[in-house]
């Protein structure tokens, strides 16, 4: 062990400037920084977001609501920038009080009704709509265990392998190997499941699918965390094919543009209020405007 190795106090103290890429939005306390309400749009369904993993999940599932025909799933689409700390609003605070995007306020119902956690507002919106949950209780349990299977690994790839792999002002090897064993044993335990199955909860694609896709889809494809060398991603061969499958459905497409806000511009629709904003609002059309 090094001379320098960290030994921690008895006392943990918060030093802000020691918190990598993301030391300005992290914090050992919740509630509001700031007041601020949040924008309510015309639609009764109002999402307060980010174009990351989990805010995809949920705009996919809006989408595919929508391209189901259920008029009662159309939207409006906030942009959240969590670098600028727009999560700390009070307003914020008062829909989701652990202050991570994605949020949801539902004006539909008698009272108004708020819904955090990406995987909490697909369930809400599948029993809502009747969509993408299966009722066979066999079928359904299969695919809430997925779900909750995604909730729980995530962290492990985003918050774990992510952060010490592309984040972390220095690289730490123990962590590095040790979230890349967890990660590829979740792709593993993924490729092993879609050998056998077209989807992950069987033979329905599902609310499953859409929590899981962001995350562990764009892994397999190499487009996270410019780790695909280093995971050897090529190997997943059935996660890939999955992974095509769901990224060719049209409102996967759409989906993913919402509240994005890198890569092509093109790509990034910052707000959505309107189906017609992906052919006129995108940024690419935004800057030819001004």
């Amino acid at each position: 062990m090094p001379d320098t190795a960290y030994i921690p106090p008895k006392v943990w103290t918060w030093t802000k400037a020691n918190g990598g890429r993301f030391a300005n939005i992290n914090r050992p306390v919740a509630g509001p920084t700031h007041e601020l309400e949040l924008p309510r749009g015309k639609h009764p369904l109002q999402l307060y977001s980010l174009g990351t993993p989990n805010g995809i999940k949920v705009t996919v599932m809006l989408e595919e609501l929508l391209a189901l025909g259920h008029q009662g799933a159309e939207y409006d689409a906030w942009l959240i920038r969590i670098n600028e700390g727009m999560q700390f609003s009070s307003g914020f605070v008062g829909v989701n009080p652990n202050s991570k995007i994605p949020a949801l306020m539902d004006y539909s119902t008698s009272q108004p009704q708020r819904v955090f956690e990406s995987g909490s507002i697909l369930f809400y919106l599948a029993e809502k709509f009747k969509a993408f949950l299966p009722t066979d209780i066999a079928k359904r349990t299969e695919c809430m265990s997925w779900l909750m299977w995604q909730m729980g690994s995530a962290p492990y790839l985003g918050g774990g392998f992510g952060h010490f792999y592309a984040y972390a002002p220095t690289k730490i090897e123990y962590a590095i190997d040790r979230f890349a064993m967890e990660v590829k044993r979740e792709l593993d335990v993924l490729n092993q499941r879609l050998a056998q199955n077209r989807f992950v909860g069987g033979d329905e694609y599902t609310i499953a699918d859409m929590a899981i896709w962001p995350w562990y889809g764009s892994l397999a494809k190499g487009e996270r965390y410019e780790s695909g060398e280093f995971l050897q991603v090529h190997e997943y061969t059935h996660v890939i094919r999955w992974a095509d499958e769901i990224e060719a459905r049209p409102a996967v497409q759409r989906g993913r543009m919402v509240n994005r806000v890198m890569g092509p511009l093109s790509m990034q629709l910052h707000e959505r209020h309107d189906a017609s904003d992906f052919e006129s609002n995108t940024q690419d059309k935004l800057q030819k405007k001004e």
